[in-house]
């Protein structure tokens, strides 16, 4: 059976079966693509993809449908692309879970070496905004920290805190901006975290946070809002984390509804 006829043949299920449109044609560069897992798993993380000469001819398919098929795959993480040196068979996806632990505790429990980079130290009036959301006058100071946040020395996202200055007067003299705020607000500052409201989106990037974290301003990004409060309820802190999309994905665990 030829490379050809092959696609053209979806699978009772799985991937392929999954992308099958009611009308029951499978769109060529969806059967490469599907083909392409497959060439990824045999070649594991790191490996270089065959030059793209070479898929057409596996795949029996044109330039413009192999780009299309790779395109989307590196879109979702699977690949990555290094100018110069071609599309390798990327790592898989970091993890971070969705709940009150910090983004080093996260990356600490799967073997991942977090780090930061500081944009942003400053103390400034709230604005309407933030101070809508931390219950605050407009003209209320409040903390800034923006950073660059790294997971083995690679850059896969930015994160902007705000917090109400006046319940934190000494955070910026007992703060390292390179090390976990939460830890220093648990140890340090002896800050109680009773619960968090959050909110998870798709965005692009703007061109400056695409410069920042180091990506392309059309790859998708994954936007979280939170929101985060103590034992009085009253919330004391705003964060907005831009992750990129090919290289994190989120975990919470459910429990039944009675």
């Amino acid at each position: 059976m030829s490379a050809r006829s092959s696609l053209s043949r979806p699978s009772a299920d799985g991937p392929v079966r999954d992308g099958i449109p009611e009308h029951g044609r499978i769109p060529r560069y969806y059967a490469v693509k599907v083909g392409l897992l497959e060439v990824i798993a045999e070649l594991g993380e790191g490996s270089a993809l065959p030059a793209e000469r070479e898929l057409c001819e596996r795949f029996e398919v044109s330039r413009a449908t192999v780009r299309q098929a790779v395109g989307e795959l590196v879109l979702e993480g699977r690949l990555s692309r290094r100018q110069g040196s071609g599309t390798f068979v990327a790592p898989p996806k970091i993890v971070q879970p969705l709940a009150l632990v910090s983004y080093t505790e996260g990356l600490r429990r799967q073997g991942i070496e977090p780090g930061r980079n500081v944009i942003t130290l400053e103390r400034r009036a709230a604005g309407p905004a933030l101070a809508a959301d931390l219950r605050i006058e407009p003209a209320d100071e409040i903390i800034h920290i923006e950073r660059v946040l790294l997971a083995d020395a690679e850059r896969v996202g930015l994160e902007s805190t705000y917090l109400r200055a006046a319940r934190f007067p000494t955070l910026l003299d007992v703060f390292d901006p390179e090390q976990s705020l939460y830890a220093c607000l648990r140890e340090r500052l002896g800050v109680v975290f009773d619960g968090a409201e959050e909110r998870v989106e798709t965005v692009l990037a703007t061109p400056r946070e695409a410069l920042l974290i180091g990506t392309n301003p059309a790859l998708p990004m994954l936007l979280m809002h939170r929101i985060s409060w103590g034992p009085d309820g009253e919330p004391f802190e705003r964060v907005r984390s831009l992750f990129r999309g090919d290289r994190l994905s989120f975990m919470t665990r459910l429990g039944r509804v009675e």
